[in-house]
């Protein structure tokens, strides 16, 4: 649910878990003055995995782009609790935010608002299509909080990057398409990034392979680049490497580098 050995400190002797769970806003308020605000913009956040621009953000939180806003959005990045990505080939006022900290999104995911008293309700949860679906998505977060170890396992640590989410909505003449981590190298050559979440090792589709081939032709034609565009696998467990996976994946990098050092 969290991630952060730090939350462990708070935990006091004789809690039970659903008790320490519920610290969610004891956390904001103890940290935040006025942390209604913080909190406004963590839950808003939290609706859209893809991430919210800022005046999407201020529309949606009814909040004035002001002064206070500002400082609520430098508070909530400076704590770790949400992060900066920009949007590729698009200027600053369209960098997208998103809520990175794990146990924020776990708690407003799962149990803020279920205050069911059944047995097992966890149990439920845990087996739940909802649950899957969460475990892919704090998957690519883990990822974006370990940029130094993929540009590492990569051999890129000395080329000057950009690290940036791209989304294409699509038009009459193609479908959308929506990548959460582009990185594009100083020397030509530009990965899109696909975090693939599994318990196992994960096995490519023809299917798969085609709609990973389909989302990079996208790209080189919305974005026009001239640089090389090569398609990046971030995995949990290392793929299965069948003809499908060395067709169309130029490289890839599995969880274990996260925590090596």
């Amino acid at each position: 649910m969290g991630g952060i050995p730090f939350y462990l400190n708070a935990i006091k002797a004789g809690k039970s878990v659903h008790q320490i769970i519920d610290e969610f806003k004891p956390l904001y308020y103890s940290l935040f003055k006025n942390a209604e605000n913080h909190l406004d913009i963590v839950k808003e956040l939290v609706k859209h995995h893809y991430g919210v621009d800022r005046k999407q953000l201020s529309e949606k939180t009814k909040t004035p782009k002001g002064g206070t806003f500002s400082r609520t959005l430098d508070n909530l990045i400076n704590c770790g609790f949400i992060m900066i990505v920009p949007s590729f080939g698009k200027k600053s006022k369209n960098t997208i935010y998103k809520v990175v900290d794990f146990y924020s999104f776990f708690f407003l995911k799962f149990i803020d608002g279920n205050t069911s008293s059944r047995k097992n309700v966890w149990q439920s949860l845990s087996n739940s299509d909802h649950f899957n679906a969460w475990s892919g998505y704090a998957y690519e977060n883990i990822c974006l909080t370990h940029l130094n170890a993929i540009h590492h396992s990569l051999g890129i640590s000395g080329v000057y990057t950009k690290v940036n989410s791209w989304n294409f909505p699509g038009n009459e003449e193609m479908p959308g398409a929506q990548v959460d981590m582009v990185i594009e190298r100083n020397d030509g050559i530009i990965h899109l990034c696909e975090a693939k979440f599994t318990t196992n090792e994960f096995i490519i589709s023809k299917e798969y392979a085609a709609s990973l081939r389909q989302k990079r032709a996208i790209f080189q034609y919305v974005t026009q680049t001239k640089k090389a565009v090569v398609t990046t696998l971030l995995t949990t467990y290392p793929d299965i490497q069948n003809k499908y996976y060395k067709e169309e994946l130029h490289t890839e990098v599995s969880m274990d580098v996260f925590f090596e050092g």
